[in-house]
């Protein structure tokens, strides 16, 4: 029990009692002899901790049991009290059980005022648990600080105001590396973070850390600042959680970190990508003005040729003899290996470039549709929101090759008993819709290094800025929907 300076025994305190407060007390009490420096008395608290009776601990003193107390230190100690300047004294030890263990004690230390017998209360606690403590929390931070030594970025702990700035709580050592500002710095003016980010980018970054303080969602942004020692452009990425205090305040722990290099890579990557499918585009468009170049070359100069030799083949049958029957038979094979060459000039010119496309997207379509039914026998249903859709040529080609293509697949690989097609204009885009009710796909199928009808799918509605997906499940069917803007 706390005991003061003024302690007296006086009508106010029953001293029966004494023994009572002393031995129920969980602090350690001593009573030490101003003069012998001698242990008078210690209540049930001490002696257990020490391992000692109360006689064995009477013939000990204070530096018996002090592992790291000297008569200097202790006299150091004593002589204010003694001297009336202080009515306590504050300090820590080490006690020496018995046994031989030790434990920290924490002292409070008073000289009684009854000059005719001085002594010493020193009121203790034993403080292994709060050491511990202590200890655990320093081991604690030693390995934040190495794991923070060895994060490849800026960690960081911060609040946010609205329409203000991060006010940064605090900032590791890695600071000035990644925004080239010493921590002591931002930590005194957070403004500084602000001031690096380039004013493009600002809006969004506000807009950002808004979103993840109403929603307390992770805060992910990205953006770039100037940083005026090193006169260059860096990219960093920003990546923290939320978490709100008692009070209503959002505060973020997370990193920062320089991420130029990827971002660099990343801008490299979709600037090859978008010569890649420029190239595609352009190759695309070359092919298909070759097949309708070689398709009229082949229809107009083989199919001329063809002809005429039809024309020249009936008007030799009229001027033969009737009686030469054999020469009148090898006309007429002549005449119908003519006539086949003629339909194989057709459909070869037709595999070229349809010349169904000259009369509009729909009527190819539904061209293609009944070229599927009758050639592959799976039933196919066509429908069109409009009886013509006004597409250049580019447009309809891609459309009407993608739906080739589509077919194609499905004769191979679907196992289907029945199509159905939808093309429609919403809006300014045009819509076709492909759905079949076969075996579907899984996700692994279209991904295989070989599927280049799905690429070439892909890339051909891509280079008119569209959209191409496909929903198939195993045994569920596919559905493939391509949607291609008008202007």
């Amino acid at each position: 029990m706390p005991l003061t300076a003024s302690l007296q025994w006086n009508d106010t305190i029953d001293i029966a009692w004494l023994p009572t407060v002393l031995d129920g007390s969980f602090s350690e009490i001593y009573f030490v002899d101003c003069l012998t420096q001698r242990f008078i008395k210690a209540n049930r608290a001490a002696l257990n901790n020490l391992q000692y009776t109360a006689d064995e601990l009477k013939t000990l003193s204070p530096l018996d049991i002090a592992q790291n107390m000297t008569s200097a230190s202790m006299l150091a100690l004593l002589e204010p009290l003694r001297l009336g300047n202080t009515a306590c004294v504050n300090f820590e030890t080490r006690h020496k059980r018995r046994d031989g263990t030790s434990y920290p004690i924490s002292f409070r230390l008073f000289r009684s005022p009854d000059d005719s017998s001085p002594v010493y209360i020193a009121i203790g606690n034993d403080i292994t648990h709060d050491q511990d403590a202590a200890d655990a929390l320093r081991l604690s931070e030693s390995r934040y600080q190495a794991i923070v030594a060895n994060i490849p970025g800026l960690v960081f702990q911060c609040t946010y105001e609205p329409e203000s700035v991060a006010n940064f709580l605090y900032v590791s050592e890695r600071c000035e590396e990644v925004l080239g500002i010493k921590a002591a710095n931002l930590l005194s003016n957070s403004q500084l973070f602000l001031n690096l980010i380039m004013a493009e980018d600002i809006p969004d970054y506000r807009e950002s850390i808004r979103n993840s303080m109403q929603r307390q969602l992770t805060w992910n942004w990205q953006g770039r600042i100037w940083i005026e020692d090193w006169q260059d452009i860096k990219w960093i990425s920003i990546r923290a959680t939320p978490h709100q205090l008692s009070n209503g305040t959002t505060v973020w722990d997370g990193v920062i970190t320089n991420v130029t290099h990827t971002k660099l890579e990343e801008i490299e990557i979709k600037r090859s990508k978008a010569q890649l499918a420029e190239l595609s585009s352009h190759i695309q468009q070359v092919k298909e003005q070759e097949r309708t170049k070689i398709a009229r070359e082949i229809h107009d100069d083989l199919g001329g040729n063809l002809t005429a030799i039809k024309m020249a083949l009936a008007l030799l049958k009229r001027r033969m003899p009737q009686a030469d029957t054999k020469l009148i038979e090898k006309i007429d094979y002549i005449n119908d290996l003519a006539n086949r060459t003629i339909e194989s000039v057709h459909r070869i010119a037709g595999d070229l470039r349809p010349s169904i496309l000259d009369f509009g997207i729909v009527a190819a379509i539904e061209w293609q549709v009944k070229e599927f039914e009758r050639h592959i026998g799976i039933p196919c249903r066509f429908s069109s929101s409009k009886e013509d859709i006004s597409l250049n040529l580019d447009q309809a080609t891609t459309v009407f090759r993608v739906f080739q293509e589509a077919l194609t697949n499905i004769s191979k690989h679907a196992m289907a008993s029945l199509v159905t097609v939808e093309l429609k204009q919403i809006g300014c885009n045009v819509m076709l819709n492909i759905a079949d009710n076969g075996k579907g796909m899984e996700q692994s199928d279209r991904l295989k290094p070989n599927s280049f009808g799905l690429r070439g799918m892909l890339e051909r509605v891509e280079s008119l800025r569209g959209t191409l997906s496909i929903t198939a499940e195993k045994n569920a069917g596919s559905f493939i929907s391509i949607q291609i803007p008008l202007n």
